[in-house]
């Protein structure tokens, strides 16, 4: 009777230790994968951010008194064929990267119970805000909006088709823009996303207010990535209250 008693006391003991180990697992593994992506997702976020600032703070110098041009006015405008086509093509690989990881994201981490992490929980909450916000129907201006569909799409594309689940990534930009040129069917979804960026160089003021929105929710997301500022410590700030975001 004794020896039985023990022997269940140990199966219980065991069962518990098991238990309390799967958990610390997974817990592992839910910050393994959120630490991984996350940083890669707050490089997206603030290269897109770092794009939209120089499109806006270049408006703001073609307007000023001085001899001085922006950004789309001297690379895309006034630049040579081949400056021009960087601006493009940079300029639609920054948004697709982002969302590409985001896609990425949302592939990799689905089947982890994120709901006790409160932080985790906002992450998303602001993923999908910045969602609405290319999502949004604007009547002055619809330049750089996509549709729900079409951001899943772009994301579903750009994530490079060699990744493993836990090793995703996404295309780098030599190999977006020679898919761009030579891959008819992937340069198809971005035929209005270059239309949109040549339409901003010509005249960005009915944008104006969507990419200070977009640029806002992005650095919102990029605080919730890296709380504690270690990544981008000297850039804070949205555009209009002070800040210098270059990229």
């Amino acid at each position: 009777m004794i020896a039985a008693i023990v022997a269940v006391c140990g199966a219980a003991v065991a069962a518990l230790f098991g238990y309390w180990q799967q958990r610390r697992l997974r817990a592992a593994e839910q910050r393994n994968y959120m630490n991984r992506y996350g940083a890669s997702l707050a490089w997206a976020a603030f290269d897109l951010q770092s794009r939209i600032y120089n499109i806006l703070q270049g408006h703001v110098i073609d307007q000023s008194p001085s001899h001085a041009t922006g950004f789309m006015t001297t690379f895309h405008t006034r630049g040579t064929a081949r400056e021009a086509e960087y601006v493009r093509h940079s300029t639609a690989f920054v948004l697709a990267e982002y969302l590409g990881w985001v896609e990425i994201l949302r592939r990799d981490i689905q089947f982890l119970d994120l709901g006790r992490s409160h932080v985790n929980t906002q992450i998303m909450l602001q993923i999908s805000r910045i969602s609405a916000v290319l999502n949004r129907t604007v009547e002055a201006s619809n330049e750089l909006r996509l549709l729900r569909a079409h951001q899943r799409a772009i994301g579903e594309l750009i994530v490079h088709p060699e990744g493993k689940p836990g090793r995703q990534r996404c295309l780098g930009y030599a190999e977006f823009c020679m898919r761009l040129e030579h891959d008819r069917g992937f340069a198809d979804w971005f035929d209005a996303l270059l239309a949109d960026i040549d339409q901003l160089a010509e005249d960005i003021t009915p944008a104006i207010d969507r990419l200070q929105d977009l640029q806002t929710q992005l650095i919102v997301l990029i605080d919730l990535l890296d709380p504690k500022k270690t990544r981008f410590p000297q850039f804070r700030l949205t555009f209009g209250h002070g800040s210098h975001l270059s990229g």
